[in-house]
């Protein structure tokens, strides 16, 4: 089983803003990351052309939202940013969001277990 943590608030306010049959949908891609050893590329892809990110994709009747992660060791996985995906591409600004928070996490991971 895994763990899912989340760095920043981006996500959570995201969530937030969603109508509660979307936050459902959420929570069971969520659940199927969090409990499946093998999750199928259609909730969760590895994003080429990245540092280790993933997208978790969760797909309802009229939106196709991603939340964009990575995995911190072989049982956390770390959810960053999401978003309401509008077109083919991922957006490069979401990636580079990603990316950024994905170092302050690892920087602040590291400098914790400095200090312990």
């Amino acid at each position: 089983m895994r763990q899912i943590r989340f760095h920043g608030k981006e996500f959570l306010t995201f969530y937030e803003k969603q109508d509660f049959k979307v936050q459902t949908k959420i929570e069971f891609v969520l659940d199927l990351v969090r409990h499946q050893r093998n999750v199928p590329k259609k909730f969760l892809k590895k994003l080429v052309d990245t540092n280790d990110l993933f997208e978790i994709r969760v797909i309802t009747t009229f939106k196709n939202i991603r939340i964009i992660c990575f995995f911190d060791g072989a049982t956390v996985v770390v959810l960053l940013n999401s978003f309401q995906k509008k077109d083919q591409k991922l957006p490069k600004k979401e990636l580079k969001r990603a990316e950024r928070m994905k170092s302050e996490y690892l920087t602040q991971k590291c400098e914790n277990n400095e200090r312990d």
